[in-house]
């Protein structure tokens, strides 16, 4: 599959919330809690709920366990191709193609959430997110945290990234405004 080349019948959302030097986490690889908010984390479980499968990395699967018991592809280099473990599928991305992990987690398609972390995120870009709802907390700085994407690391934006792998900025609405908490939707460029 070649960077940006869609996958029939299945739709793919990233999701994530950023501080303002685009960091996930901190240097630990934990969430802060001053990156967590209501608002958004209400709306994120909306969209998990609406979601035929929920892609995630093996670190935020283990942080956040399966209670609401979603459909759930965890990505791991432990896995063997896809395989089925406990209450997710396991998928290895050197030893299986995405589109084999989505069709049989989620034969009938849909949408696919993709809830990170930085290297999953990495992943899915070079395939082509339909749309990515970020969310933004002003004010807020993760010195040494954990980026959106490894290019962040070189100095690019979040923005650039984006606009670089075919996605435009709609409109950024007011998620919480007591905590200055935005989310913008980028979506796929159709033209």
């Amino acid at each position: 599959m070649t960077a940006g080349e869609r996958i029939a019948g299945y739709r793919i959302e990233g999701h994530a919330i950023v501080s303002d030097d685009e960091r996930i986490a901190g240097p630990d690889g934990r969430t802060p809690p001053a990156l967590s908010n209501e608002a958004d984390w209400l709306r994120f479980q909306v969209a998990l709920d609406a979601a035929a499968v929920v892609l995630l990395g093996r670190r935020s699967h283990e942080a956040n366990p399966n209670q609401a018991r979603r459909n759930r592809v965890v990505v791991s280099s432990s896995a063997a191709g896809i395989e089925r473990r406990g209450d997710a599928w396991w998928w290895n991305p050197a030893e299986a193609p995405l589109t084999g992990a989505l069709k049989t987690a989620a034969p009938e398609g849909g949408i696919v959430a993709v809830s990170g972390g930085h290297l999953v995120f990495d992943l899915l870009l070079a395939t082509g997110f339909d749309a990515f709802h970020l969310a933004r907390v002003g004010g807020m700085l993760i010195p040494g945290g954990v980026p959106l994407f490894s290019a962040i690391e070189g100095g690019r934006i979040a923005a650039e990234v984006f606009a670089g792998n075919g996605l435009r900025a709609g409109p950024t609405e007011i998620l919480d405004e007591r905590a200055d908490v935005t989310l913008t939707t980028w979506l796929r460029s159709t033209g």
